[in-house]
């Protein structure tokens, strides 16, 4: 009975000592891909410190937009691989953050998450990206202001809207910088457009972005701030509009 008790205990600790295990170099990989990079790679090394193989049963990007490649299938004792992860960009902007799940025969860890998170910046800087007017205010212009990133050197921009109830005037400023005035021609009912800005960068393919303008109804009472209670309490006001959000650059 001891003699069997010893040999199941001694199968079990080499079963242990034999097992595989992927040790990954890093699970997290930040990059900032230039202005004009058409994507973003990211690689994950790993390697097999275990006594056993690893077969790789799946590697499965978040989206659509991320590519993977494996190096092999199967990763043998003390080999080392990575896997690499193409984000393309598009007129993507801002962090991106794309997840790759890879799931092997690792009994220590058989699913692990892969993650890239690809800063880009944006082009041209649009402060604000949304102007309204409340219905019956005067109709003066309104402003928004532009400024080129320095990878972005954009020379010249024109500015089109799909309704004739708006008139909008680029102004230039700075070089790469300019003042977009935009006024309606009447506040009296709700209405909206959307304004295309278009570049003149790169050549072959210039970039254009969008913002939008908009009449908007007044708040009703419902909608305004009580007033406090108590003489001197804060004047009621009245809730500004939710931006509408604009559409992204092409």
């Amino acid at each position: 009975m001891k003699t069997r008790i010893l040999s199941f205990t001694l199968s079990i600790l080499l079963a242990v000592a034999a097992h595989a295990e992927l040790k990954w170099e890093q699970s997290t990989i930040e990059l900032h891909p230039a202005m004009g990079d058409k994507q973003a790679v990211a690689h994950f090394k790993y390697e097999n410190t275990g006594k056993t193989a690893v077969h790789f049963k799946s590697v499965k990007a978040s989206c659509g937009c991320t590519a993977t490649q494996t190096q092999k299938e199967v990763v043998n004792p003390g080999e080392k691989g990575e896997i690499t992860a193409t984000f393309t960009i598009g007129d993507r902007t801002g962090q991106q953050v794309k997840t790759v799940t890879v799931q092997t025969d690792d009994p220590a860890q058989p699913t692990t998450m892969l993650t890239l998170k690809a800063n880009i910046a944006s082009a041209l800087e649009i402060k604000p990206t949304f102007v309204y007017w409340t219905s019956g205010e005067d109709p003066k212009p309104k402003k928004i202001l532009l400024k080129a990133a320095k990878e972005f050197p954009a020379k010249d921009i024109t500015i089109k809207s799909n309704s004739q109830n708006f008139v909008s005037k680029v102004v230039p400023g700075k070089p790469g910088e300019w003042t977009i005035e935009v006024t309606p021609k009447d506040t009296s009912h709700p209405m909206g457009t959307a304004l295309l800005i278009q570049t003149d960068y790169p050549k072959e393919a210039p970039k254009s972005f969008y913002v939008n303008a908009q009449i908007t109804n007044p708040m009703p009472p419902s909608m305004l701030r009580a007033p406090a209670n108590q003489a001197g309490g804060p004047a009621a006001k009245t809730a500004t509009p939710a931006a509408i959000p604009s559409p992204a650059a092409h």
